[in-house]
């Protein structure tokens, strides 16, 4: 039986165009979805530079105009990892032309953004994801399945991080993340760590934020500076609706770090421990251990822990970062086709940017708020 076509148009072809296309690539490989993907039209802000990417990236057709792709009735997806503040504009118009949306994260640089993006969407009744791919690594899901199975008894704290150095140099340029409209670290990284805070504990209910500007002005490429006025750091203090207390980190200057999305659970009868930089290990402690034997074990991810059996048959053997793309890709096929839920939707980002934003105002306030 011929499966229906899912035609991708991708706009935009940098780390994260390209991590949607070996997600596109390797999802019908690994997965039987419903539909048959086909990379259609790829743009970028020059022709040369599109028809390079095409090329290169296996995509039918180029253009430099995103507005082509959308308004072109062959294409079904939208997929937008343009620049942040370009999100909105991009995403209403595929919208209004009834396209599927696929988005990266921040799914806008305010809330009132997202929400708007949200609800257009539900409106006309397409499907959207946002791009928080660690969210489908099997080692987040066991650590879900633990946690709400009550192998950590009643949930008393959280720690989670997300610090990376691709900022720390002070002499490094003033790019678009840097930007009011590109959100800063709390929103480009740091929702990351919220998105994962909330996976695995439930809903955060009152945040104390502490957001911080430590290199004040960046090279502006044409001989001058730029003020900066984003946060470099954005921390909070939470609280969950379970009473469990915790904290978050984004930071894009912590020197040394490639790729430190970490958290910590801790709870009556157990513990688990987690770090991206080795992301196929989860650490569990459980206080059942008799005493003299007690101490974090190792779980290797495995077969066990579905979908990894479907890249390996063997543990240890190890998923790597565009694995977790194909995963959400996969799992947004099959949205589409009305198989499952949207994994992670644009009313999902409009509660990370509510979050987010929530912690900037609670930062400049000096003083707890709720969650709206």
């Amino acid at each position: 039986m011929t499966k229906p076509k899912l035609r991708i148009g991708l706009i935009g072809t940098g780390f994260m165009g390209r991590a949607h296309v070996f997600g596109f690539i390797s999802a019908p490989k690994v997965f039987e979805l419903s539909h048959e993907i086909e990379l259609h039209t790829v743009a970028d802000i020059t022709m040369a530079a599109a028809q390079r990417e095409a090329g290169r990236l296996g995509f039918a057709q180029a253009t430099d105009d995103w507005r082509q792709i959308v308004a072109n009735p062959d294409i079904d997806v939208v997929d937008i990892t343009a620049p942040n503040a370009l999100h909105k504009e991009m995403a209403l118009a595929a919208i209004a032309a009834g396209k599927h949306v696929y988005c990266e994260k921040p799914l806008a640089p305010l809330a009132a953004d997202a929400r708007e993006m949200a609800e257009a969407a539900e409106a006309k009744g397409v499907k959207t994801q946002v791009g928080f791919n660690y969210l489908c690594n099997p080692m987040l899901g066991l650590a879900r399945e633990m946690i709400a199975a009550g192998e950590l008894g009643e949930i008393r704290g959280y720690r989670g991080l997300h610090a990376e150095d691709y900022m720390a140099d002070a002499n490094g340029p003033f790019t678009f993340r840097h930007d009011p409209a590109g959100g800063g670290a709390l929103a480009d990284i740091g929702s990351h760590a919220l998105a994962t805070a909330e996976y695995l504990c439930g809903p955060i209910s009152r945040v104390m934020g502490d957001c911080l500007t430590m290199i004040p002005a960046r090279p502006d490429g044409k001989g001058g500076t730029r003020s900066v006025e984003v946060d470099d750091i954005g921390r909070a203090f939470l609280r969950f609706e379970n009473g469990a207390s915790g904290s978050i980190e984004g930071n894009w200057i912590a020197t040394g770090r490639k790729m430190q999305h970490d958290f910590e659970v801790y709870g009556t009868k157990g513990a688990l421990a987690f770090s991206q930089e080795h992301f196929n290990v989860l650490h569990y402690f459980n206080t059942a251990d008799a005493r003299g034997r007690q101490g974090f074990r190792r779980i290797e991810a495995g077969p066990d822990h579905a979908p990894y059996g479907l890249f390996c048959v063997a543990a240890g053997h190890q998923l790597g970062f565009n694995d977790l793309k194909a995963i959400e890709v996969a799992g947004y096929v099959e949205a589409i086709a009305g198989r499952r839920d949207e994994p992670c939707n644009f009313r999902k980002g409009l509660r990370i940017q509510t979050l987010v934003e929530t912690i900037q105002t609670s930062s400049r306030e000096g003083r707890w708020l709720d969650v709206a």
